[in-house]
């Protein structure tokens, strides 16, 4: 046993900052599945690895967040596998351009951002020990969101769709999941922090709109490299002084202090409760 790698766990791993997650910690010598709702794009990123440096131990196993029961039959596998889980990086995230509903019931940018992710993580808590660490890929466009219950569920915001409200909203809800998780497993060892890779150039700032080349130009010197967006992560999941603090959000591989309004939120207890309600038949 003493011979095996270290298990880690990372969703998205196809995309920028997924990659080069994946990379980090696949190089620091852990065996990564690769979570991915797109496994011959993970492929091909396995394959890119693999020619960079050979010897990397990585697998790619289907994930899909828009369903609960795939985020469930993905958690049971590992759970039946028995074998502890020393990092859980949720990167993954999409910021939808129409109201979708999921098989479940729920926006589709809510299931992929919070609720796919919440429940994974709830799932996978008994493969976690002392010491494990859990990473949630967080935006500063949590200060902006705003959870309207019932509502968030279904359509991600009160009224009309609007995308980059009902993203900033998938991301509060993440946020304040972090300092309550933190808070509740603190007891056990395990330590969960949330970063915020700034804005970065991956495939979910495409705007397909028309102030689009404008937009680029505008923001293009501010947009970060994938490499750069992931460093707040890799930093949370791989560096020792990091893996001393717990319930906090990191921006250029620090801890930002947060407000006393996210750290003890009016909705936190409610948004717990409400998610718990919604998972329960896959928990």
């Amino acid at each position: 046993m003493e011979n095996e790698r270290k298990l880690a766990v990372v969703t998205g791993a196809d995309g920028g900052m997924g990659r080069e997650i994946t990379r980090a910690v696949a190089m620091a010598g852990y065996r990564v599945i690769m979570a991915s709702c797109r496994p011959r794009k993970a492929e091909e990123v396995r394959r890119m690895l693999l020619q960079e440096q050979n010897g990397l131990q990585l697998e790619i196993r289907e994930l899909d967040l828009a369903s609960l029961a795939s985020v469930s039959a993905f958690a049971e596998r590992l759970l039946a596998e028995g074998v502890p889980i020393c990092l859980l990086m949720n990167d993954a995230g999409t910021m939808e351009t129409g109201r979708h509903i999921t098989e479940n019931g729920l926006e589709r940018t809510v299931s992929v951002n919070y609720v796919g992710p919440y429940l994974l993580t709830r799932k996978l808590l008994p493969l976690m020990k002392e010491g494990s660490r859990i990473v949630n890929m967080v935006s500063c466009t949590y200060a902006i969101g705003r959870l309207d219950f019932p509502d968030f569920f279904t359509k991600g915001k009160k009224g009309a769709f609007w995308r980059i409200p009902i993203y900033s909203n998938t991301k509060l809800a993440l946020t304040l999941f972090t300092i309550d998780l933190a808070n509740r497993v603190r007891e056990k060892g395990i330590v969960v922090n949330a970063a915020d890779p700034g804005i970065v150039s991956t495939d979910i700032i495409t705007m397909h709109m028309w102030f689009d080349p404008l937009t680029d130009i505008l923001f293009r010197p501010f947009i970060r490299t994938p490499r750069k967006g992931a460093a707040t992560a890799v930093h949370l999941l791989l560096d020792e002084e990091a893996g001393k603090r717990t319930g906090t959000l990191n921006v250029s591989c620090h801890a930002k202090p947060l407000s006393d309004k996210y750290v003890h939120h009016v909705q936190m207890k409610e948004l717990w409760d409400r998610t718990e309600e919604i998972v329960k038949p896959w928990l």
